[in-house]
């Protein structure tokens, strides 16, 4: 047999006996998935990889039996991989299996056996396998090709999430492009309308269909105290035209973004939302300016603060009296048309004049910029530098890193 007149199907093993001889990365692979789809799986090999131990341990469906194989191992069996380093006993299986009329997969000489495994991935619901005629390396690679473009929404897949009728909150990273996640990417590629910030990557949005309809959040009218409802106004009123919106933020739309705003506001319409959170710029843009916002031995925590209120604006929630009296990492955001104020109010609460200071401008765009100083001199540096907004500003041991 062939991979080329292989015929593909799907086998539902829930309860059913599966035999998998051998214990090593053959197996290591597929035990995951033959768990998953809840088949009995019984494992004989003579010795195992620790994952195989560590699966047998602790996945339900996996019994180990540590020992050579015997032909009866067989009986009963619905389905066989043959996975030894013994390519005699590897045929042996194969004999045994094919007198009991189970199909064999044998994995060092995949044309010997009565089944071939198909390089396969599953995506939201979807499970999708590819043969090509035995050449392993061309049905991967088609494989991680499709999966690829599935994840960015080349392919689409209606039923991946793309409601009509409702809005998508999507984080979409720190700056760069290609650190939204799949799931966000997707998302996007599915819009009829996309609602985007400022800061929201606008290499995304280059890359929509010339029929979606792309409103920038920035330029929504009313004054600046207006601007949130306008926002929810527009998502709500799209959504109840029947369209799949998505609402593309910067960052993570929970942090500091107002985007827990815009699904209560879309719930009191009866509008669903969809919440794909995104990869923060709080912890991003410094990990990618080299400064980690914890280190062991150095910092057992980071705390993230708005900067922008001023520390004596009576609206202002933050205790900095207590963030001053911290160890830690503090990662002011918002905070460079204040910065006098925030390390004036930190100096007197007892931090270190020269406590290290990264200070990254347009982080992770071909645009970053990033200045080092300490705590004392950090505003006249980012003046004398001119600094402005997007800006992280991080205060701790860390940002003494990469310097």
């Amino acid at each position: 047999m062939t991979s080329e007149n292989a015929y593909l199907v799907g086998l539902r093993l829930t309860g059913r006996k599966v035999v998998v001889v051998g214990g090593g990365t053959v197996a290591q692979r597929r035990l995951p998935l033959l768990v998953a789809s809840g088949a009995d799986v019984h494992v004989v090999t003579r010795a195992a990889t620790p994952a195989v131990e560590a699966l047998s341990r602790q996945e339900v469906g996996i019994t180990l039996t540590m020992r050579e194989f015997r032909d009866s191992d067989l009986d009963d069996a619905w389905y066989v991989i043959a996975a030894t380093d013994d390519p005699d006993v590897n045929a042996d299986i194969v004999a045994g299996a094919e007198r009991r009329r189970v199909f064999c997969v044998r994995a060092d000489i995949a044309v010997e056996g009565t089944a071939v495994t198909p390089a396969s991935f599953e995506y939201d619901g979807l499970a999708v396998g590819v043969l090509a005629a035995g050449e392993h390396r061309r049905s991967a690679a088609i494989r991680s090709a499709i999966h690829e473009a599935l994840q960015q929404g080349l392919i689409t897949d209606e039923s991946s999430g793309a409601v009509r009728g409702s809005v998508a909150l999507v984080g979409g990273g720190p700056g760069d492009a290609e650190l939204i996640t799949v799931r966000g990417r997707r998302l996007l590629a599915q819009a009829d309308v996309v609602v985007a910030d400022r800061l929201a990557p606008q290499e995304l949005l280059a890359e929509l269909s010339p029929d979606v309809e792309v409103i920038d959040a920035a330029k929504i009218p009313y004054g600046r105290a207006m601007a949130q409802e306008a926002i929810n106004d527009v998502l709500i009123d799209r959504a109840r035209a029947g369209k799949f919106v998505v609402r593309l933020k910067g960052g993570d739309p929970f942090v500091f973004a107002r985007g827990y705003e815009e699904v209560i506001a879309c719930a009191d319409a009866g509008i669903p939302v969809t919440v794909v959170p995104g990869v923060t710029s709080a912890i991003a843009v410094p990990a990618l300016a080299g400064v980690p916002v914890t280190h062991r031995g150095l910092t057992h925590e980071f705390v993230v603060v708005s900067g922008h209120l001023a520390p004596e604006h009576p609206e202002s929630l933050v205790n900095w009296d207590a963030l001053a009296a911290m160890r830690g990492t503090i990662v002011l955001l918002m905070a460079v048309e204040r910065i006098e104020l925030f390390v004036k109010v930190l100096m007197e609460g007892g931090r270190p004049a020269d406590t290290p200071v990264l200070v990254v401008q347009h982080g992770t765009t071909s645009s970053q910029r990033t200045l080092r100083s300490t705590l004392s001199d950090a505003p006249e540096r980012i003046r004398s530098d001119g600094i402005r907004p997007p800006a992280i500003i991080v205060i701790g041991a860390v940002a003494g890193f990469g310097g």
